[in-house]
């Protein structure tokens, strides 16, 4: 089969609910079974297992002073002059610069006043907006826009909570906490990113509702992530809506346990224009939602209409483009669950590949469903609603809902992170490099794989150029400046990616 066929994502909606506010208290959205008496869903997740050392995000932060940050002032230097615990208030205005927080307890909440935002607009000539790397940061409240990197990125933060935020063209990702535990992305609303307007990236312990994410590549992407749930999320106008799924070459090697539910997935019908040969670049427009090597993922109760690739892509890493095989991977899409969901006018303007497939089956119409390659333990409930292709074999499921189970959040807020000396090349690498290299394979830049080859001996020389990169090719975006980095973190990190084997 052509790999043209299946990496891809999901769509969104209608729109949204009556009482789908920002920032107001709302009851979930009731959860429509097969039967009230149906089972429950309770995963492979032992969340008591998990509560010894860990928590709920940035529930129980200390109580500190407020710095007012007027227009014309400069956030950075509000960042500089706080302590843990205090709160950042920044009035409406515009502000042009990066707000780097390597502090703990750091709130960064914007005043909206009669329709007046505080606005950080990067002229298209800065590459990020907010960077953390602190625990318990919050961030909302926030106008972003006219970024080339990332609205919001994570570096290894954790008990994290990004919410509110109105974050619109900021290059490769809106929001994406990486290498984070136990957070909260609510409430945002995000368009025209060239990636994926969330990208939840090796991260556990992730909640992921009440946002709008449109005119994107990706929507809602849970990248080598566990224990996330995506709900009650507007999805529409993407390349591709929700995906969950296993980029080969990353230090994480696992995606599992993800609920996708409750979601609107409508009309992801934009054309593709990712950076070309990213991984994302291969989505087909016209993808609802797609589940690439990722296992133990439960799809329920969304509505999914007007894909015209398809509704739900199923697929593993050989049949999915712009992938290399990890062999320390498992390529499949195991277990994967597809419960109760309304689906409408998916498949009907979809790729040959699918037509293909279907003609294996002796199958006609415009397919809700396919999947292709291997899936084991896989299962579906009312498989005949939907035009299906590939899951004749699949299972009928022994659950109808997740109810019991309400977020993956933790009950008690991951203890601060203590760095060793010796861990900082390490702790960088992951929480930044891999967001755009993977070892032996294409995401963003190159792989890490060649950059050994180029520095081999030379850690000062790749130290350098991370700190003020220029663009050396044409096939790949020239790489922003990490310049907020010391020079001893630069160095670490240079060494480190110089030795590392995968």
């Amino acid at each position: 089969m052509n790999k043209g066929l299946v990496f891809t994502a999901a769509g969104a909606v209608i729109a949204f609910l009556i009482g789908w506010q920002m920032g107001t208290t709302r009851t979930p959205a009731p959860t429509i079974t097969l039967s009230q008496g149906g089972a429950g869903y309770a995963g492979g997740y032992d969340k008591q297992a998990d509560q010894d050392n860990q928590g709920s995000g940035a529930q129980a932060r200390a109580q500190g002073q407020v710095h007012i940050v007027n227009d014309g002032d400069s956030i950075m230097a509000a960042v500089k002059a706080a302590s843990a615990g205090d709160t950042i208030q920044i009035q409406p205005g515009t502000y042009h610069e990066t707000v780097y927080i390597d502090k703990d307890d750091i709130h960064l909440v914007g005043v909206i006043e009669q329709g007046r935002w505080p606005t950080l607009d990067g002229q298209k000539k800065l590459n990020d907006a907010v960077l953390y790397s602190g625990n318990g940061v919050v961030v909302e409240n926030l106008k972003i826009t006219g970024y080339k990197g990332n609205g919001i990125m994570g570096q290894a933060g954790n008990n994290f909570v990004i919410r509110n935020n109105l974050i619109i063209d900021t290059g490769v990702y809106g929001i994406f906490p990486q290498l984070g535990k136990n957070g909260v992305v609510e409430d945002n609303i995000i368009s025209g990113i060239e990636d994926a307007a969330i990208y939840v990236g090796m991260s556990d312990n992730v909640h992921v509702a009440h946002n709008e994410v449109f005119d994107s590549v990706a929507g809602i992407e849970i990248e080598n992530s566990r224990h996330a749930i995506v709900e009650n999320n507007y999805v529409h106008h993407n390349t591709g809506g929700i995906l969950a799924f296993i980029t080969p070459g990353l230090p994480i090697k696992t995606t599992y346990d993800v609920i996708i539910r409750n979601n609107f997935i409508v009309d992801n019908n934009t054309a593709n224009f990712a950076i070309p040969g990213s991984t994302v670049s291969g989505i087909p427009a016209g993808t609802g939602i797609l589940i690439m090597a990722a296992d133990d993922v439960v799809i329920e109760d969304n509505i999914i209409r007007d894909n015209k690739t398809a509704g739900i892509i199923i697929t593993d890493h050989n049949n999915a483009p712009n992938t290399t095989i990890d062999p320390e991977s498992d390529p499949a899409p195991d277990r994967v669950k597809i419960l109760n969901n309304l689906m409408l006018n998916n498949g009907y303007d979809t790729i040959d590949e699918a037509k293909a497939l279907m003609l294996t089956e002796f199958k006609q119409g415009n397919p809700d469903i396919v999947r292709v390659g291997v899936s084991r333990d896989s299962c579906i409930i009312n498989r005949h609603q939907y035009v299906t292709v590939g899951v004749s074999d699949w299972a009928e499921c022994d659950v109808t809902h997740t109810d019991d189970i309400d977020d993956y959040l933790l009950d008690a807020p991951v203890p601060p992170r203590e760095i060793d000396p010796s861990e900082r090349g390490k702790i960088a690498y992951l929480g930044i490099c891999t967001g755009c290299h993977t070892y032996s394979g294409r995401m963003i830049g190159p792989p890490v794989q060649v950059i050994q080859a180029l520095y081999m001996d030379n850690p000062q020389g790749l130290a350098d150029y991370i700190a003020d990169p220029v663009k050396k090719r044409d096939d790949y975006p020239q790489m922003p400046p990490q310049n907020y980095l010391d020079e001893e973190t630069r160095l670490a990190v240079a060494e480190y990616m110089l030795q590392v084997s995968n």
